[in-house]
């Protein structure tokens, strides 16, 4: 079955009961314990409920994935992924990570004496040169955010499992149907089901995929005892977005490689990075693993001024944190996504007062650049 068809039918789209075309919003917090004192499928949505569980089911399948695990948003997947470690642990992380991760890491993990460390991702040598005896995750984004920097996947979970160590990856900016991290030997995948999974700006919620039995119950015990299980409506507005995925991360991830295209000759841009320009470090591994650029993509002006000329400017493109809505989306990680990291971390990873981020939507792409172009003018 291809992708578009499996958005459509490669996972419980019919109720069983009453042979809906919907998955229905079961919205009940309790349910009746018709057959105590034995066991039934459905006690409380905390532990289980049937729209919950289909959009589960809907991630498992999309990444190719035997299990799924749904929760609150993006950040609460991650923790319940970090959450699999214990005190003593080490966790190995590329250095151009999202900034709630990092803030996650540096804030949370060291609480519960947690040992991590930083590395280029792009730099296979460092991944080695980092695993240590207590060395028991790697945690991967590719591409990363907000910079775009490209991990060679398939390479550091080799790595990985020739150390006994777990591989975790942020599949967000990509999506299953770009990129499939286990299928290149990642152990977990991890979602912000908020941006394109749901596609409309209008949910919060976080999956997670896995084909390990083992890492599948530690998750579902993470979910269940830290009580981060999304609600009913954004699971149901995820199964009802998730259905169109291709046919918009197709117009999307075209919109943008003409806006890059555009920007890479602009005088007023500094640099663009976006993984299907030629010139974008990592390109060729990206394509290796990747089958588009996606619809994600930053550039670099000359000054804050040209910044704030831009974002005051522009007519089309919503000013907003996050991203993967249909309509496109003008961020600023300096003050959005990376605030809460140092200035001097901010710097270091190169999230500096003059990049932006643009998410790029499903508008016509002449009139995107025309205002674009207008704005930088």
């Amino acid at each position: 079955m291809k992708f578009d068809t499996k958005l459509l039918h490669g996972y419980p789209v019919i109720d069983k009961m009453t042979g809906a075309a919907s998955i229905p919003k079961y919205q009940a917090s309790t349910f009746h314990q018709s057959e105590f004192p034995n066991k039934q499928q459905y006690t409380y949505t905390r532990f289980g409920n049937p729209t919950i569980e289909a959009a589960e089911q809907a991630i498992a399948g999309l990444e190719e994935a035997k299990y799924g695990v749904a929760f609150s948003s993006g950040v609460a997947a991650i923790t319940a992924t970090l959450f699999l470690l214990k005190s003593g642990d080490h966790i190995v992380l590329g250095k151009n990570i999202y900034g709630g991760t990092f803030q996650l890491v540096t804030a949370m993990l060291k609480k519960f004496n947690i040992e991590y460390t930083f590395v280029d991702e792009t730099d296979i040598g460092e991944w080695k040169s980092a695993v240590k005896e207590n060395t028991k995750m790697f945690y991967l984004e590719s591409p990363s955010n907000p910079l775009l920097t490209i991990t060679d996947l398939a390479e550091i979970a080799k790595i990985a499992k020739g150390h006994e160590i777990l591989t975790a990856c942020d599949n967000t900016f990509m999506t299953p149907y770009y990129q499939n991290p286990i299928k290149l030997g990642v152990d977990i995948v991890i979602h912000s089901a908020t941006k394109f999974l749901g596609g409309h700006s209008d949910i919060v919620m976080g999956l997670v995929a896995t084909n390990d039995s083992h890492l599948y119950e530690g998750l579902r015990t993470n979910q269940k005892i830290i009580g981060s299980i999304p609600g009913v409506e954004e699971s149901w507005l995820m199964l009802r977005g998730i259905k169109t995925l291709s046919v918009r991360m197709d117009k999307a991830s075209k919109n943008a490689l003409d806006i890059a295209h555009f920007l890479s000759r602009h005088s007023a841009v500094k640099k663009v990075f976006y993984p299907s320009l030629d010139e974008h470090e990592g390109n060729r591994i990206h394509e290796k693993q990747s089958k588009s650029g996606g619809a994600i993509l930053s550039f670099e002006l000359h000054s804050e001024e040209s910044v704030n000329k831009l974002f005051n400017n522009a007519k089309i493109p919503i000013v907003a944190v996050s991203l993967g809505g249909v309509e496109s989306i003008l961020s600023y990680p300096w003050t959005m996504s990376h605030a809460c990291m140092s200035e001097k971390e901010r710097f270091e990873m190169g999230v500096t007062p003059t990049v932006v981020r643009l998410s790029v939507g499903i508008e016509n792409s002449e009139d995107l650049i025309n205002d674009l172009k207008l704005s930088l003018e």
